[in-house]
């Protein structure tokens, strides 16, 4: 098996449960808009490409214009800005792995379509001791994943060729970033979608608990 030399971590549903964060400040939102809500559970497929297409997917159809989209978006940043951490929570064995790939010496990053401003200050929060370098988020005028043009960036950054970098996320918008950008796809199966879908989307391997990931990695 070829061991690699860094990693790119998607965050929501690979290194962070925040799915009922972003659910129940989508739900208030929706509610006080006299609009309908969805169950948590609906809300594993409506995020993961960034905060437009999470209020076009909850919105109805009939309300798809360009200034309810608007109001709506402005509303959850305000809201999600209040309440991103009242139950946000690394997954179980995270903090494990991180302490391990940190004592090999093992480059990571964090790459969100999550807006940059929101990523890098819930990264701040939870991910401060592992020295995530760089950590983006969507960012104007960079493509949001799955165009791999940031994760590329990430490899110029860290001068390495993307074969050398497995990147690990939970969903198809992540296993299309990792084979369009040339780097080894690893689904995790803890996350917000299914292994259908991670296999249907190229993921080279798939894992079931984080301490699965570090046979991947090159021994200190």
């Amino acid at each position: 098996m070829k061991k690699y030399s860094a990693v790119i971590f998607d965050m929501d549903g690979t290194l962070l449960n925040t799915l009922d964060d972003l659910g129940d400040c989508m739900n208030r939102v929706l509610s006080r808009c006299s609009y309908p809500t969805h169950s948590i559970e609906d809300y594993k497929y409506f995020v993961g490409d960034g905060m437009v297409n999470l209020v076009k997917r909850v919105l109805p159809q009939a309300d798809h214009d360009e200034a309810t989209i608007g109001r709506i978006q402005t509303e959850m940043v305000e809201e999600y800005s209040r309440h991103w951490a009242d139950k946000t929570e690394l997954y179980p064995g995270i903090a494990d792995i991180l302490d391990e790939l940190v004592r090999r010496k093992i480059q990571r990053a964090i790459l969100s379509n999550k807006p940059h401003e929101f990523t890098t200050v819930i990264a701040e929060r939870f991910f401060n001791s592992w020295g995530f370098d760089p950590v983006f988020g969507a960012r104007d005028g960079v493509p949001k994943k799955p165009n791999p043009a940031a994760a590329l960036e990430i490899c110029r950054q860290w001068n390495l060729d993307p074969g050398q970098v497995l990147y690990a996320g939970d969903t198809n918008t992540d296993m299309q970033t990792a084979r369009q950008g040339k780097m080894f796809a690893l689904g995790v199966l803890w996350g917000f979608r299914t292994r259908e879908e991670l296999e249907q989307n190229g993921a080279q391997a798939l894992i079931a608990a984080p301490q699965q990931m570090l046979e991947y990695f090159r021994s200190p």
